[in-house]
């Protein structure tokens, strides 16, 4: 199947310079429409947007358990698209597990990516000893159990969890949405992938420069993950935002326009 048709891949603008966005869980490309506008001038940035394989309007029939049972095979799918596209010093912004899997990318195919800019990432999401992750094993099994018997269930119970901002209700009906427009059986596996890997060792190994921006408060990446990704990534500037939630890019974009807006200054 052709790369562009699997993935939903969108191209908007004809600047130098590219920019990438790999979503998180759940998510579709959709998630970066208060981001982007920033980046619009068509003469300064070539902007590329796609879907995970099973979400948004991506090609469901595409998907292989094999391939996507590890980030490597949604790694490889970037990689795909940049190469399809003859991608070059990349600006690469990702989201959640989306930033992990521009990680592995970058760190495969070094000559592709320039910087990267990663909201609200975990390189690992369970409790180990001398780190914390958020969470203990058997709370992430029951979890994943719940969306084996209840996927609709879990996503009401889990969007406005993983949004935050209880404040602001239609936030977390977005996500929800989002969940619910995914293909349940790809989400499923995705979800086993994402909150069962542990990707420490690989942060080590990332050339790039990397801007890590994270939430005061998020109950998915808490500050101690920001803290662990400061110290682990070789050249890493971490911006902690005064705000809730694990999804600034809707919940705070003025913020985090301006947390990435100065790293690429810089």
């Amino acid at each position: 199947m052709q790369v562009l048709q699997r993935n939903n891949v969108h191209v908007l603008g004809q600047g130098p310079q590219t920019m990438v966005f790999v979503n998180g869980f759940g998510c579709d490309q959709s998630i970066w429409r208060y981001i982007t506008p920033a980046f619009s001038n068509p003469e300064q940035f070539t902007l590329v947007l796609y879907d995970h394989v099973g979400a948004g309007q991506s090609a469901a029939a595409a998907y292989e358990p094999s391939k996507y049972a590890s980030l490597q095979g949604y790694a490889q799918d970037l990689i795909e698209i940049c190469e399809y596209l003859d991608l070059n010093d990349v600006i690469l912004v990702g989201h959640s597990v989306g930033s992990m899997i521009g990680m592995l990318a970058a760190i495969t195919t070094p000559n592709l990516f320039k910087q990267l800019l990663m909201l609200c990432p975990s390189p690992c999401y369970v409790n180990q000893a001398g780190y914390h992750g958020g969470f203990d094993r058997a709370d992430i099994e029951s979890m994943l159990k719940f969306m084996e018997t209840d996927y609709v269930g879990w996503a009401d119970t889990f969007g406005p969890f993983i949004m935050g901002n209880p404040d602001r209700p239609s936030l977390a009906a977005e996500l929800t949405h989002s969940f619910c427009q995914t293909n349940p059986a790809i989400a499923r596996q995705f979800a086993r992938v994402t909150f069962l890997s542990d990707n420490r060792i690989d942060v080590m190994n990332l050339q790039q420069p990397c801007l890590v921006v994270q939430c005061e408060e998020d109950l998915i990446a808490p500050p101690e993950v920001g803290e662990y990704l400061e110290g682990a990534l070789p050249d890493a500037l971490l911006v902690t935002l005064p705000v809730t939630g694990h999804c600034p890019q809707l919940s705070a974009p003025a913020q985090t326009l301006s947390a990435m807006e100065m790293f690429l200054a810089a």
